[in-house]
């Protein structure tokens, strides 16, 4: 599929503007000056000035109208499936990281998308769980993000 750079602009503005949006339900800290929405306002209003510069050197290029059309290396399956299984791979996420928590879910998804785009097995393996091992730490202990804990700490736990 190829878009010209003002169609991805605009899709890209429309989804940082609805991120930006979703950012004032999140709850303030008490007594701190910056809340969890402090990262997700600063990053939509990157993704919209980056946009509006983009389709602003498209204009001056003068480059052709906007425009939209299926790409034929998309008529070959395995690289139609290699597009859809990022995105897939964060709707996965979505579904199983509560039910399956962070970490089994986190390492599964590297793992599985690292495979299938061809990484040795052990390369895979040892990438899937260091990258697991540091989101985990960095998210989970420095930026204090509760990460689900799911069915897998449950077991770790013992019940």
């Amino acid at each position: 599929m190829r878009l010209s750079n003002t169609v991805l602009a605009l899709l890209f503005i429309v989804l940082a503007s609805a991120m930006l949006a979703m950012t004032t339900t999140f709850p303030p800290f008490p007594g701190q000056k910056y809340g969890p929405s402090l990262f997700p306002r600063i990053l939509g209003v990157g993704i919209i000035v980056c946009c509006l510069l983009l389709m602003i050197r498209e204009l001056r290029s003068g480059a052709r109208p906007p425009s939209f059309r299926i790409d034929p290396v998309f008529s070959q399956p395995y690289k139609l499936v290699s597009f859809l299984l990022v995105p897939g791979a964060i709707v996965a996420y979505l579904l199983l990281a509560e039910r399956l928590g962070f970490v089994p879910t986190c390492f599964g998804l590297l793992l599985g998308l690292m495979l299938w785009f061809g990484v040795k097995k052990l390369t895979a393996l040892v990438v899937a769980l260091l990258m697991t091992a540091l989101l985990n730490w960095f998210f989970g202990t420095l930026m204090r993000v509760p990460l689900p804990r799911g069915l897998f700490m449950q077991l770790l736990q013992g019940g």
